[in-house]
C-alpha cells in the first residue's frame, strides 16, 4: 500500500478483470448551444484510462454532469465523444446507469472495450449525502457491484462529496485510487508540508463561501504568509474594512446571499490585518467600455467587473518573493472579454517570479492555454470544491472510503 493509506493502481493485476472507474468530466457548457467549451477535465483523465485498458481491463465509466436544475445539467453523450477522440478508440455511450440496457452491455464487455454510462446525478440517490456505509446499500451500488472485480475513483475534484458512486462502491469492492487521484493529493500534500516562503494564495472567482473558508483554515494554520483577494470574494472583504461599493455592487452580494459572511470576513480582518489584501482600484463599465477607477471613486451605478492597473502592480510586487503562489479563481469576470485582463496580467506576472505556481479550478487552466503560458505552470488541480476542502485539512469522504476500503479487502487485492 502507498503512503497515502489507500491503494494505487500498482496494487492491483486488471488483467481480463472488468473495472468500474468513477472520474469526474463535469466540464464548462455553452448555455446557448450546449457544447463543451473546455474539455481539460475529460484530457486529465486519459492516462489513467489507457493505463486501465493496457493492462487488459474491461472498463465502465461512472460520471456527471452539472446538477439537477441547472442550465449545464445534461446527458454525457458528447463526452463520450471527447473520451473517444483522446483514446482514438470508440467509446460506447449507454443511455442507462443501473437498468437492464447498462448491465446487459457490462456483461458483454470485453479486455479494451469501454462504456460511459449515462449522468450519475439522473438518479436521485446519487445526489444525497450519506456515510459510506448507507451509500454501499444504494439501488446503483447493489445493481452494479456485483458484475465488477474492481473499482477504481480518479475523480478527485469530486472527492468532498459522500455520493454512491463515490463512497459506495469502496465498500463492497476492492478498489484504489487513479492516477489523477494519486497525483492530486499527493502534490496537494506537498504544498501542505512545504518549508518554501514565503507562500501567497490569490483568491478569486465567484465560489464565495468556499473562499472564506479556506482563508479561515490557511491562516490559522500558518499555510500563507499572505491572501491577495480578487473577484467577488475581494468584494466582501472590501466592504468588511468599511469601503464604500456602491448600490450595483451590494445588490450583487446580497443578491447572492453572500452579505451573511460578513462577520466572518470582518473576523479575519481584525486577526490577520497584515495577511489580507484587497485591491485599490477596479474596472468598471462606462458607455460600453472598460474604466479603472480607484476604489474610492465608486458610485451607485458602477458594478465592479475585474481589478485595476494598480492593483495588479501592488499584488505583482507583494508575489516578487514568494516561494510558492496558488491562484484560484479568475479576478474578473472573464466571459466579458473587456475583463480578461486582471487574470491574464496576473498569471504573465507570476511566471517571472522563481515561485513554484499551483492553480485551481478549470477557468484559469483556460485562460493560461489562451496567452500561452501552461508550460510555465508547475501544477493545475482538477480540484474547485475538493482543492479548497483538502488545503483546508478537512477529510475528503471519497479518500476517506478508499483507505477504509484499503482496510476491509487488504486479503483480497
Amino acid at each position: 500500500m502507498s503512503e497515502l493509506g489507500f491503494y494505487t493502481m500498482d496494487d492491483f493485476n486488471f488483467e481480463g478483470k472488468k473495472v468500474l472507474l468513477r472520474i469526474d468530466i463535469n466540464s464548462p457548457i455553452d448555455p446557448k448551444t450546449g457544447e463543451i467549451t473546455d474539455d481539460f477535465r475529460i484530457r486529465s483523465h486519459i492516462p489513467t484510462i489507457l493505463e486501465l485498458l493496457e493492462k487488459g481491463s474491461s472498463l465502465t465509466i461512472l460520471a456527471h454532469q452539472g446538477r439537477p436544475g441547472d442550465y449545464d445539467f445534461s446527458t454525457l453523450e458528447n463526452h463520450a465523444k471527447y473520451l473517444s477522440k483522446y483514446l482514438n478508440q470508440e467509446v460506447e455511450y449507454i443511455e442507462d446507469i443501473f437498468g437492464p440496457t447498462a448491465r446487459s452491455a457490462i456483461k458483454s464487455s470485453k479486455p479494451g472495450d469501454v462504456i460511459l454510462l449515462e449522468n450519475v446525478r439522473f438518479y436521485s440517490e446519487e445526489v444525497i449525502e450519506k456515510v459510506p456505509e448507507a451509500q454501499s446499500k444504494t439501488f446503483m451500488v447493489r445493481y452494479l457491484a456485483p458484475l465488477f472485480s474492481i473499482y477504481v475513483n480518479d475523480a478527485f475534484a469530486t472527492s468532498h462529496r459522500s455520493h454512491p458512486s463515490l463512497t459506495g462502491f469502496p465498500m463492497v469492492l476492492p478498489s484504489c485510487g487513479g492516477r489523477l487521484l494519486e497525483k492530486e493529493v499527493k502534490y496537494l500534500n506537498m504544498i501542505m508540508e512545504s518549508q518554501l516562503r514565503p507562500c501567497i494564495f490569490i483568491l478569486g472567482g465567484g465560489k464565495v463561501p468556499d473562499s472564506v473558508q479556506l482563508i479561515e483554515a490557511i491562516l490559522s494554520k500558518g499555510i500563507a504568509d499572505k491572501v491577495l483577494l480578487t473577484g467577488l470574494v475581494a468584494h466582501l472583504f472590501m466592504f468588511a474594512k468599511g469601503e464604500r461599493l456602491g448600490k450595483a455592487n451590494m445588490k450583487i452580494l446580497e443578491g447572492k446571499g453572500f452579505h451573511t459572511l460578513l462577520p466572518r470576513a470582518q473576523n479575519l480582518l481584525k486577526l490577520y490585518p497584515d495577511k489580507i489584501v484587497t485591491p485599490k482600484d477596479v474596472a468598471t463599465l462606462k458607455n460600453e467600455e472598460r474604466i479603472e477607477v480607484s476604489v474610492k471613486e465608486l458610485t451607485d451605478s458602477l458594478p465592479i467587473y475585474d481589478i485595476g492597473s494598480e492593483t495588479i502592480d501592488l499584488y505583482h510586487n507583494l508575489l516578487n518573493h514568494a516561494k510558492i503562489i496558488i491562484m484560484r479563481g479568475p479576478a474578473g469576470y472573464i466571459e466579458d472579454k473587456r475583463f480578461t485582463k486582471g487574470s491574464e496580467e496576473l498569471l504573465k506576472r507570476i511566471i517571472k517570479t522563481n515561485a513554484k505556481i499551483i492553480l485551481g479550478g478549470g477557468h484559469l487552466r483556460k485562460i493560461a492555454e489562451k496567452i500561452n503560458v501552461t508550460n510555465r505552470i508547475d501544477y493545475f488541480s482538477t480540484g474547485g470544491g475538493a482543492f479548497i476542502a483538502y488545503i483546508s485539512g478537512e477529510k475528503l469522504p471519497a479518500i476517506e472510503a478508499l483507505i477504509t476500503s484499503a482496510h476491509i479487502f487488504k486479503s483480497e487485492k
